[in-house]
């Protein structure tokens, strides 16, 4: 009988890093969007609302300034939504007012195929036409499908095919921390 597979888990960031990651992103979107003016912060269900979320407050209190954000659920306009199966969660989607002139920050929590990010991309366009849109991930793991890269990045990995990157938030799991899981 085949033995079966045990999972190597390895942390890549602790909360204290992960922490620093989101100071360092916080600062670099500042830096990208030229302020606040037109900023608009857009978190993808799940864990990229939550980040979006703290990014934000990180600005406000260095700047001052409210920081609109909102939230997307793509599972509509996923490409494989045959395969999610008969009936797919579906989370919330809202989005502060027009988009019209905002510099829209898409906020993920790792960035791998592409996939996820060209359906959050469809969905904005449902809501209208911003400025500007970048991208703004935790985690970059490579093994793109799709032409789409961040402009903003916590932490650069490079991952097998078969391995899993787990980010866990203080929000909804307990605690702060990114495993790679081979």
């Amino acid at each position: 009988m085949p033995r079966p597979k045990v999972e190597e888990r390895t942390t890549l960031l602790d909360a204290r890093a992960m922490s620093r990651a989101l100071q360092r992103m916080a600062v670099e979107i500042l830096e990208l969007a030229h302020g606040t003016h037109d900023l608009l912060l857009v978190g993808i269900q799940r864990r990229g609302v939550e980040l979006a979320e703290r990014i934000a407050r990180l600005i406000e209190k260095e700047e001052g300034v409210a920081v609109p954000r909102g939230a997307l659920d793509i599972t509509l306009y996923r490409d494989d939504l045959g395969t999610v199966g008969p009936k797919p969660v579906i989370g919330e989607t809202h989005l502060p007012g027009d988009l019209s002139g905002k510099h829209a920050v898409i906020v993920d929590d790792v960035l791998y195929t592409g996939r996820t990010v060209r359906a959050a991309l469809d969905e904005l366009a449902d809501f209208g036409r911003p400025k500007r849109i970048s991208l703004c991930v935790l985690v970059d793991r490579g093994g793109r499908e799709l032409p789409i890269q961040a402009d903003i990045v916590g932490k650069v990995l490079k991952t097998a095919p078969g391995d899993r990157v787990d980010v866990q938030v203080e929000e909804l799991d307990g605690r702060d921390q990114v495993d790679l899981v081979r």
